[in-house]
């Protein structure tokens, strides 16, 4: 009995130990950075099996087999979709400012297109303003609609939202609405799937979350795109969920919500089309044709604003938007203002920004006082000492969370949309983001970015140097899961 139980163990104790082995290959086999590789391993070490187990849940990008087979289907009708649109020259930038040439030809030469003219963009700050203007568009849609959204949380002036897509399907335009499964949670809990579907809009719960799933597919993967398209001419995208900032997360002790929201006209709208059936195929396995109306935009005019969209995700470029935001950084000649709710930069990111600084450009942070989330938040700081060394001024804003995403070079180029400055946005989910090459936009642009800078807190480098120590510990000990966050 004892040598059994001797034999039993030794098993169990070399099987433990290939097990850890087998997983440590696997993790020095797949080509990521240093910093992730590294913080990993840590994980596997430092939590016997239970690291393994999350390693094995969140460690590799993996969207599943049947997304994957409906990904590969899609992109040649992609493909062809986007050569079609070429034909349209008269929609299609010749040329850009000077601080926004290097990110246009990236985004032509990695994505088949180059950036798109003839748009009317306007940006919105309010979020009531924005869900007026919305539910005016909707109501006037002829067509279709087609919304995708992290978050849609019922309650306030979002239920006049849902009426007036449902009074859309109605009358006969064709609704699509894609919502995430976790962002979503409390949405599909209530009676308005059902209402929805049963007026004639198409509700899908995207990446669906559940436990037969779980060793399937990433959980944490998740579909964080903000989009609303219609009738292949009037879009909307930027940082807002749709929720109603009066009862959205309100025992999280942070404020209102603050975001960013951009109304567009224009053959921009073709552009993010392209990019939500696309996922649309993926999720569902539904093909959309496309019609004349897709690919010839005959009632589109002139104006200045030139602008690219870029979309991540499994599918698509893959890193595309990190380039574009280190591009940007390394163009910047005079000024450099950066907005976002969830600061854990790469180290390529990060070493931009202090360069910038370094090289007399005046780079301004401004991120929120209070955060939502308390992990995001210690590995915020722990990249602030070597930021307000280089020169860089932090700001912490006190209005409410700001959840803003935005950066602006130079008051001529800007980037607006979903994208955190975390490695999650960065690397792994769904997300969209705006290269708008425009003069006047970044003006306005600038005067919000002021606003928020007027309501903010400037991080003193004196003061924070003196800050305690057992803080530096907990910023520290952070640091090494950032790659993870």
């Amino acid at each position: 009995m004892i040598m059994l139980y001797t034999v039993i163990n030794g098993l169990l104790i070399f099987s433990y130990w290939l097990l850890i082995a087998c997983v440590t290959v696997r993790i020095l086999m797949k080509r990521r950075a240093v910093p992730s590789a590294m913080a990993w391993l840590l994980v596997i070490y430092i939590l016997p099996l239970v690291g393994i187990i999350i390693y094995l849940l969140l460690g590799e990008l993996n969207i599943g087999k049947r997304r994957y087979e409906r990904n590969k289907a899609v992109s040649p009708f992609i493909n062809q979709w986007i050569n079609n649109l070429k034909d349209c020259q008269h929609i299609f930038a010749t040329q850009n400012s000077e601080v926004a040439c290097s990110i246009f030809q990236l985004c032509e030469h990695r994505q088949g297109m180059s950036g798109l003219i003839g748009n009317k963009i306007e940006l919105l700050t309010n979020t009531y303003e924005t869900i007026k203007l919305l539910i005016r568009d909707i109501g006037l849609a002829q067509r279709n609609i087609e919304i995708v959204f992290y978050i849609w949380q019922a309650g306030g002036v979002i239920d006049q939202v849902a009426e007036a897509l449902m009074a859309a399907a109605r009358r006969g335009v064709l609704c699509r609405l894609m919502l995430d499964s976790a962002g979503s949670a409390h949405f599909f809990c209530s009676h308005y799937p059902t209402m929805m579907r049963d007026a004639g809009v198409q509700v899908v719960e995207v990446l669906h979350v559940s436990i037969l799933c779980l060793f399937l597919r990433r959980m944490d993967l998740r579909q964080h795109r903000k989009m609303v398209l219609i009738d292949n001419y009037i879009s909307y995208t930027g940082s807002m969920n749709m929720v109603d900032p009066r009862y959205f997360k309100q025992k999280a002790g942070v404020g209102q919500w603050i975001d960013m929201m951009t109304r567009m006209e224009g053959p921009i709208t073709i552009a993010m089309g392209i990019i939500y059936y696309r996922d649309w195929e993926i999720e569902t396995g539904e093909r959309i044709q496309s019609s004349a109306e897709h690919i010839i935009p005959d009632k589109y005019t002139y104006s200045g604003n030139t602008i690219q969209v870029i979309a991540s995700g499994p599918g698509f470029p893959e890193g595309v938007i990190h380039q574009a935001l280190l591009i940007a950084i390394y163009a910047a000649r005079k000024k450099l203002v950066i907005t976002t709710p969830y600061f854990v930069p790469s180290d390529d990111l990060l070493n931009a920004i202090c360069t910038a600084a370094q090289r007399g450009v005046k780079v301004h942070i401004i991120i929120p006082r209070d955060n939502d989330s308390m992990l995001v938040e210690w590995a915020s700081r722990s990249f602030l000492s070597e930021l307000l060394e280089a020169g860089v001024r932090i700001h912490q804003f006190e209005g409410g969370l700001l959840h803003t995403k935005s950066v602006l070079v130079d008051n001529q180029l800007s980037l607006v949309g979903t994208v955190n400055l975390d490695m999650r946005s960065l690397w792994l989910n769904f997300e969209i983001t705006l290269v708008i090459d425009a003069k006047a936009f970044g003006n306005n642009l600038a005067l919000v970015q002021e606003d928020y800078i007027a309501h903010s807190r400037l991080i003193d480098v004196m003061v924070w140097s003196k800050r305690p120590y057992w803080q530096r510990i907990i910023e520290r000990l952070f640091y090494f899961f950032s790659p993870l966050l």
